[in-house]
């Protein structure tokens, strides 16, 4: 599987950047270009079936996505710190589990402990509840796209708009559509439900942070930090679930504490 990458910064990366479910790598951007301007290189991973990577049809088990992501991480001078983003979050848990010796530190951004058995104890319902709206963009150009996240996200980076949109594909007709079709997107779906974070908390070996920003989250995160070798929470009150594209300084210096421990 050849991963599509953007690298920010000088080389060697030391930060690893994978994004949420129906993302991108764009939505890094932001922190790419904040973990630069403190000389710190990073590279934004597209998952399978997101962004610019192959979209095979099948294979979204988190044991095969893992696989994708460890060559990448042994091409690195250093085992980096890897972050993740809700399910992305989730994730690099599993790579931290499956791969100790190729992390330094995993950063779950509002991510990483999602449990969908707890919320939706049939598979069925969690399908029903997660699949996208796909209805909402019919008939949507992706200038009326745009104009919708600027008002929805004032207080966004120009960065996080156009991370936002680059998860989107202009169809022949001038509409949009999710680079990520439903087909894999429910196969994530399915993988997460049947494959929680939870039972990896206890042997994993690296350190793990937390960076949250869901109020939903927080019975889940402070389970997981009880459990925890080396775990611990920032709290990110009032922000986005995609804190990341929101407030990019903020969560490249947490990602910057994790290289440099005191």
């Amino acid at each position: 599987m050849q991963l599509h990458v953007i690298a920010h910064g000088p080389a060697p990366a030391r930060v690893v950047l994978v994004h949420g479910l129906a993302s991108n790598a764009r939505l890094w951007d932001g922190v790419g270009a904040a973990l630069a301007e403190r000389g710190v290189g990073s590279v934004a991973v597209d998952l399978r079936g997101h962004g610019r990577s192959p979209k095979p049809d099948d294979g979204y088990d988190f044991g095969t996505v893992v696989g994708d992501l460890a060559p990448l991480l042994k091409t690195l001078d250093a085992p980096p710190v890897v972050a993740g983003q809700s399910y992305g979050g989730n994730v690099v848990v599993h790579l931290a589990a499956r791969h100790p010796s190729l992390v330094r530190a995993v950063a779950c951004v509002d991510g990483g402990a999602i449990d969908l058995r707890a919320r939706f104890p049939v598979l069925d319902h969690a399908l029903e509840a997660m699949r996208p709206p796909y209805e909402r963009f019919e008939g949507i150009t992706l200038e009326e796209e745009e104009r919708h996240l600027r008002s929805a996200h004032p207080d966004w980076p120009e960065a996080g708009i156009q991370g936002v949109l680059a998860g989107f594909e202009v169809t022949t007709d001038g509409g949009i559509r999710s680079r990520l079709t439903w087909h894999r997107h429910r196969q994530i779906i399915e993988a997460m439900w049947r494959e929680p974070p939870t039972d990896l908390f206890p042997s994993i070996e690296v350190p793990v942070r937390f960076v949250v920003a869901s109020e939903r989250m927080r019975a889940a995160v402070d389970a997981a930090v009880d459990v925890l070798r080396d775990g611990d929470a920032i709290w990110f009150e009032g922000a986005d679930h995609d804190v990341h594209a929101q407030r990019p300084a903020d969560v490249a210096a947490v990602l910057i504490d994790l290289l440099e421990p005191p």
